[in-house]
């Protein structure tokens, strides 16, 4: 199945959600108006098409190999990598002083969606240097930034983040690999560091590992960890590549999807310590690499918006070509294409109105994180600063969780034939799954929600969001259109559920914290259904506003129907869920752990 990035959806919420004219006004983005936008994005759409996209089979029937520790990838990998450095693709939304091209996350988002769309395997390793490009900004000292930040932005050296170990996952507390101080200011690092997504390849001829290490003496737990540049190579004061450092890749992981991506486990020491470089100050690493997860975190939700949007072209694809029954309705006398039959176009309707909602809020998000470190009023970069950190735990959770429904349901359409690997169907299901694990699974994300984004300021930025909701339902209920008048009513109902939800968490966080931690994943279900929901509503005002302009009516016609749908299909869920969270969190704890 070829894949053909969904540039009219991406631009549209480009130009009439993120607002992408606004967002040029400000100074760092003067440049980079909707013109902007829709040439990179074509141009991007040209080159994942073409060059990254046809080799996403290709990985997954050829995943990438370990021999002896060295790692040789995919056919064809090597190749697309070099010409996606040449084209400046790593650089695209990272600042010019630092060699990249300083256009606004909004549009480098975008561009992501599409690599990772036309393969996730591959789209890792761009994915993971631009989490080491933004811990060096953000903690790293001169010398560091002089010494790789160059060659990172422009892709010529890739990066990773090390953070899990045998005994450590989530709880980063455990994390035993040690630092040992030398003479010269820097550290020798010992110990093993598992899941190190593009930890040892090919493709590039260096490798920045950003790593979590102990220095001796430090504190217990999270406040004596402290990070890492570890390379793969030491450089040379010319800045040239040089010795072998002593970190390792002892094996990669056989995995049930993105089996193209290396996942490495690198052991640092066995040869007399790994060469390390200290960022920022002693025993604020975690600090530091939350940079890195938070922008991991929202990259990972974009994959699941694309994995969704793969799966959908293609079961979309197949049922318009896949003949079987009739018509239920006797409106072709003879065996017709799929698509014809109720239920495969309600199963099309609920994989594309998933897909699109979660891009809407995610270009929304990414709008934010924009105007937050950006605009010149300090009042309104606090406001979109919150809102963006509230939306990081549902684009990465709501998004992620999505793309297997929509995976699942992909395989569905096709059948009997969604089952059989050649297809392809599969791997789309076979690669969502990761994405609700890794980077935080979706109960850590919901924990953040609650505890971090919620309870910590009372439900303020949650209410603060509730309230613009309720700006769009008053001007839903102007249109005499039923789609405005079904998304009204069902957009109101999931804001007074949220809200009602929002009191719950907040009045309960510490009388009942059981209670309220066994509704945190339903929460962040919730919050995503409705956020997704409201940003479905704001496009269908837009979009019915454009064909009355007569501007793409066809396009804006099936845009209505979408968010009509999504209205009651999918955002009509929202008050079960807050039947169930409120409600329901007796039900959860009443069966003792023994009985399990």
């Amino acid at each position: 199945m070829t894949y053909g990035a969904p540039l009219k959806d991406m631009l549209f919420n480009i130009r009439h959600l993120a607002r992408i004219d606004e967002i040029a006004k400000m100074p760092a983005f003067a440049e980079a108006g909707f013109d902007t936008a829709q040439a990179v994005l074509e141009e991007c759409a040209r080159f994942t098409d073409q060059v990254v996209a046809p080799l996403n089979v290709v990985g997954d029937r050829n995943p990438s190999t370990w021999n002896n520790g060295v790692v040789t990838t995919t056919p064809g990998f090597k190749d697309a990598y070099k010409q996606y450095a040449q084209g400046g693709w790593q650089g695209l939304h990272h600042p010019t002083e630092a060699g990249g091209q300083g256009l606004p996350k909004t549009i480098g988002a975008a561009c992501g969606e599409m690599l990772q769309c036309a393969n996730l395997s591959f789209a890792l390793c761009p994915m993971l240097t631009d989490g080491a490009i933004e811990a060096l900004l953000t903690a790293g000292s001169d010398a560091l930034r002089a010494t790789y930040l160059g060659k990172l932005v422009t892709g010529e050296w890739t990066g990773t983040m090390n953070l899990t170990e045998p005994q450590a996952g989530s709880d980063l507390s455990l994390v035993r690999t040690r630092a040992e101080p030398q003479p010269d200011g820097n550290f020798r690092l010992f110990g093993t560091k598992i899941y190190i997504t593009y930890g040892e390849h090919d493709m590039a001829d260096n490798i920045v590992h950003l790593v979590l290490a102990r220095v001796a003496g430090a504190p217990e737990g999270i406040k004596g960890i402290s990070l890492f540049v570890v390379p793969k190579f030491l450089v040379n004061a010319d800045g040239s590549v040089g010795a072998r450092n002593d970190v390792h890749c002892v094996s990669i992981e056989h995995k049930m999807g993105i089996k193209a991506s290396p996942t490495a486990v690198l052991q640092f020491g066995d040869h007399g310590g790994a060469v390390g470089y200290l960022v920022g100050e002693e025993n604020r690493g975690l600090e530091y690499m939350f940079i890195m997860m938070n922008a991991a975190r929202y990259a990972v939700g974009v994959q699941g918006i694309a994995v969704a949007e793969r799966a959908y072209q293609q079961a979309a694809g197949y049922a318009r070509d896949r003949v079987q029954s009739r018509p239920v309705d006797g409106s072709i006398n003879k065996a017709a294409p799929i698509i014809h039959h109720p239920d495969v176009k309600r199963m099309l309707m609920t994989m594309r109105a998933y897909t699109q909602g979660c891009r809407a809020m995610a270009t929304v998000a990414a709008a934010a994180n924009d105007t937050a470190h950006n605009h010149p009023d300090g009042e309104v970069r606090k406001q979109n600063a919150a809102f963006y950190d509230f939306l990081v735990p549902l684009v990465k959770g709501y998004s992620t969780e999505m793309s297997q429904e929509v995976a699942s349901l992909g395989v569905q359409v096709h059948g009997g034939m969604g089952f059989i690997e050649e297809t392809g169907a599969a791997q789309h299901y076979r690669d969502a799954k990761i994405l609700s694990i890794y980077e935080g699974t979706t109960a850590i994300q919901a924990n953040d929600l609650v505890g971090r984004k919620t309870a910590r300021d009372g439900g303020q930025t949650a209410k603060a969001i509730a309230e613009q909701i309720e700006q769009t339902e008053k001007e839903l209920a102007t249109r005499g259109s039923a789609a405005a008048k079904a998304m009204c009513k069902r957009l109101s109902a999931a804001r007074k559920a949220f809200l009602d939800v929002v009191d719950f968490m907040v009045s309960q966080a510490k009388a009942s914290p059981n209670a309220v931690y066994a509704g945190s994943v339903p929460y962040l279900m919730l919050a995503g259904n409705l956020v997704a929901g409201w940003q479905m509503a704001r496009a269908l005002l837009a979009a019915e506003t454009l064909a009355l302009q007569g501007e793409d009516v066809a396009f804006m016609a099936a845009k209505v129907a979408t968010a009509h749908f999504y209205a009651d299909h999918i955002l009509a869920k929202a008050p079960g869920i807050r039947d169930s969270i409120v409600e329901g969190a007796d039900s959860v704890t009443a069966l003792a752990i023994e009985a399990f």
